[in-house]
Order: structure tokens, then C-alpha cells, then sequence
């Protein structure tokens, strides 16, 4: 988010600020977080220490929860006719986004808030959150701005100290979005804070000693794995696993290798409990209940996922401008969500829906655009080019892009088409003829570019 020069409220020197009106949470779901973690429209002036909310008239949208909310701070003293000029286009804004359907009658009825925090509580409430949930909250929001304005690394000691029983899951969970927050809103001197915060609350608070505990426990799962290597069957697994000393090491190898542990894998581990004896047999019931347990809560997490994902890519086909859509939405999808799309556009093709395969077609194009490097996306251009003197005159013309970057793409591309063929790839020996020739003038040009 592009932020804004103003004056402070206090000193009236130029501090920038995350300035933004319209919370529409319909298209960008990050629009809530943002509100909420107090990211936007927030003064922090590093000349005088000021920090505090700005007066500025919002409107907060949700179709799914058809909640339509308007703010207009009471201390900019404006005539009613001049607050409604103001939220009018707003709210214009959020009606014309919707596809026609979708626009319902909450829309001719927003509901007007008397100050920011009856507003933030309703938003809140719809998400079923009660009061005593809230206040919870809140604090856990109040103990991350009073850690980041500690004066040092002992005094925030002395905070952790005093405030032990918040630091639990939810509030490192909210940690971790307000610091990705303030890092996707360019906020950098808040985001490094955090950053440095979170060191020393790992190392502080039990929570985050446990929480670090599970990252060592999933590397050394990952690298017992790894070891494993093309090896690695269900026998070797089981071994694997068998062997782990904590509990945390054995959720980590659920959480690397829940494909692995399937029905046979536990058909396996029952045929050792059922030759064990003693000690050791309980020690092996022990660990089936809980291996079963872990890969429960591990099915139940990636469901979620994918039902999110699923929802999000519906999201994006329900709009006109999918390519548009798409491009707001790329902070938001995930893998799955490409994997959704590709596997929808399969089954749109079986059943010959046109009008979906071409929105999926759309979509996936956009991503792959996206996920491609520029410098990968010339060369990929350069490869079609018609004759020498085209590739030519494309490198020319493009020799902004020529650059280091753009040399180490094309180099490790020409290693890897020049192996696959060695390897006897036919298509790769055409390949890497063209390679070769975008190589030689890719470096003329380069080497011109450094004289000249």
C-alpha cells in the first residue's frame, strides 16, 4: 500500500502514513486485518514519539456477512451533506464492484457508527466474537505496541515478566499478522522491530520456547528424511518414527510425511505392537494413539485449507473481470489454490463449459505471468523469435533487461537444456542451439552496454 505524506497531528513535521478509506473485505481480504491490527490509518512520528489513530471518514464492507459500515470521526466537524460527499463515492465504489446478484438491500442501509470502536466491535461480534473475547484482544494488540515501544531490551524483559499467562498461541498468532501486515505495507522500521521482538520472545515466554522447540524438532525430522532419501518405504518410515524422542519430533514427521502414514503404514505398525511384548508394546500403543491423533488434526487443517482455497478461486471466477480479480488477489493465493484451478479447468474440459474453461484459462495465465521472473519471460520471447536479426533487435530494444540478473537466468537455463542433451533429449539439442545464439548476443550486448 503506497503511503501518504502528512503532518504530524502534534509536532506538524512530514511523517508518512498508511492512509486508506475503504475497508472492503469482499475484495481484498486483507482489508479486515489491516483495519483491525490498526496498520492503516495510524500516526507514528519518529521526530516527536506522537502515535495514534487518524481522523479519517471509513467505510467497511463484507457481502458474505452483508455488513455495509460507515465512520465519520466526530472531531472533523463536518455538516452532514459534506460527511455524505465524502462516504458517497465510497460506498458507490463497494456497489459497483459487485456482480449484479450479489447486490442486495444492506447496501441502501449502511449503518452509520458514532465512534471507531462501536464499529470495530460490530465487525467483531458478526464474526462471532464476544465481548470478553475481544477485551482478550485487545490486550494482546495494547502488550504488542507497549513491547515495541519499549525503550530496551530489559525493559521489555520486565513487560514479558509481568504479562506471562497472554503469551499463548493467539497472541503469537497475532503477532505474526501484524508483523506480515506492517511488512506488506512498506512499514519497514516497525516491521524490523518486530523482528527483533520476536527473537527475544521465543527465547522469554514458554510458549515461544515451545514454538521454537517445534521448528528444531521439524528441521531434524526433515533432515532424518532427507537422509532417507529415494529409499525411503513404509517400513523405513515406521522405523524412522519409531525412533523419535519426543513427542514434537513425532507430530513434526506427521506434519512432512502425512502422505506416507495411509493404511498400510498403521497396518504396519499394528503387526509390531502385535509382536512386541511388555514395555515395548505399550510403548507402541502409546505412540498409535497419538501418531492417529496428529494425522487427525493434520487432515482436518489441510481440509480447511482447501475449502478455503476452493472458496477463494469461486470468488475470482463469480467476477466479470477475472484477470482483475485475479491481480487483487495474489498476496492471497496459495498452491493449492493454482491446483484448484488447474484440476477445475480439467473438469470444465470433460464437460465442455466453455465459459468456465475460459475464465480458468484466464486465471491460470495471470498466475503463471506472475509467477514467472521477467528476465525467465524474455528469454521465453526470445526463443520465438523468427530469424537472427528479430533476436537482434529484441535484445536491443529491451537492453534495460539485460542485465546481471538476466545473465544468470540464461546461464543456469543453457546448463540445464545442455544436460538434458547429453541425456539424449531430442527436443533439448534444438533448444539449446537457440540458447546458444541468444547467449552469444545477449553478450555482445552486455559487454557493449559496460564499454559504452
Amino acid at each position: 500500500m503506497p503511503q501518504t505524506q502528512i503532518s504530524c497531528p502534534q509536532c506538524r513535521q512530514l511523517i508518512a502514513a498508511n492512509i486508506e478509506q475503504l475497508f472492503d473485505v469482499t475484495q481484498d481480504p486483507q482489508a479486515k486485518q489491516r483495519l483491525l491490527g490498526g496498520v492503516s490509518n495510524m500516526a507514528r512520528c519518529p521526530h516527536c514519539g506522537f502515535q495514534g489513530r487518524l481522523a479519517t471518514p471509513v467505510v467497511y464492507h463484507d457481502n458474505a456477512k452483508e455488513l455495509l459500515l460507515t465512520f465519520f470521526p466526530p472531531e472533523l466537524n463536518m455538516p452532514l451533506n459534506e460527511q455524505e460527499r465524502t462516504i458517497g463515492p465510497l460506498i458507490k465504489k463497494v456497489t459497483e464492484s459487485l456482480p449484479a446478484e450479489k447486490r442486495k438491500g444492506y447496501l441502501l442501509k449502511p449503518i452509520a457508527n458514532l465512534s471507531y470502536e462501536s464499529m470495530i466491535k460490530l465487525i467483531l461480534e458478526k464474526d462471532g466474537v464476544t465481548p470478553e473475547m475481544l477485551k482478550e484482544q485487545q490486550d494482546r494488540v495494547q502488550l504488542v505496541e507497549r513491547l515495541i515501544q519499549a525503550s530496551s531490551k530489559d525493559v521489555r524483559s520486565e513487560i514479558i515478566k509481568q504479562n506471562e499467562k497472554l503469551f499463548d498461541e493467539q497472541f503469537f498468532g497475532l503477532f505474526s499478522r501484524l508483523a506480515q501486515s506492517a511488512a506488506g505495507s512498506g512499514q519497514q522500521q516497525i516491521a524490523q522491530a518486530m523482528i527483533e521482538l520476536q527473537s527475544q520472545l521465543l527465547e522469554e515466554t514458554a510458549f515461544g520456547r515451545q514454538l521454537k522447540e517445534s521448528v528444531g524438532e521439524l528441521e531434524a525430522a526433515s533432515k532424518s528424511l532427507q537422509e532417507a532419501g529415494q529409499g525411503l518405504t513404509r517400513e523405513k518410515l515406521l522405523d524412522i518414527v519409531i525412533q523419535s524422542p519426543t513427542d514434537a519430533r513425532l507430530k513434526a514427521y506427521v506434519s512432512l510425511a502425512r502422505g506416507g502414514m495411509d493404511y498400510q503404514f498403521f497396518q504396519l505398525l499394528t503387526e509390531r505392537i502385535d509382536k512386541a511384548s511388555g514395555e515395548e508394546k505399550s510403548k507402541l500403543e502409546a505412540m498409535r494413539e497419538k501418531l492417529l491423533g496428529f494425522t487427525s488434526e493434520v487432515d482436518k487443517q489441510l481440509e480447511a485449507r482447501y475449502k478455503q482455497a476452493q472458496d477463494l478461486v469461486e470468488k475470482i471466477l463469480s467476477q466479470d473481470d477475472v484477470v482483475k480479480a485475479v491481480q487483487d488477489n495474489l498476496q492471497n493465493i496459495t498452491q493449492d489454490a493454482v491446483d484448484i484451478a488447474t484440476q477445475m479447468l480439467r473438469q470444465a474440459s470433460d464437460k465442455n463449459d466453455y465459459a468456465r474453461m475460459g475464465k480458468l484459462q484466464k486465471m491460470i495465465e495471470v498466475l503463471r505471468q506472475a509467477s514467472t521472473p521477467p528476465e525467465v519471460e524474455f528469454i521465453e520471447q526470445l526463443l520465438d523469435a523468427p530469424d537472427d536479426a528479430s533476436l537482434e533487435k529484441m535484445l536491443e530494444d529491451n537492453k534495460d533487461i539485460v542485465n546481471d540478473q538476466f545473465m544468470e537466468a540464461l546461464i543456469g537455463l543453457v546448463a540445464q537444456v545442455d544436460q538434458a542433451a547429453e541425456q539424449g533429449n531430442p527436443e533439448a539439442k534444438g533448444l539449446s542451439e537457440k540458447l546458444s545464439k541468444i547467449y552469444k548476443n545477449a553478450m555482445k550486448l552486455s559487454m557493449k552496454k559496460n564499454l559504452g
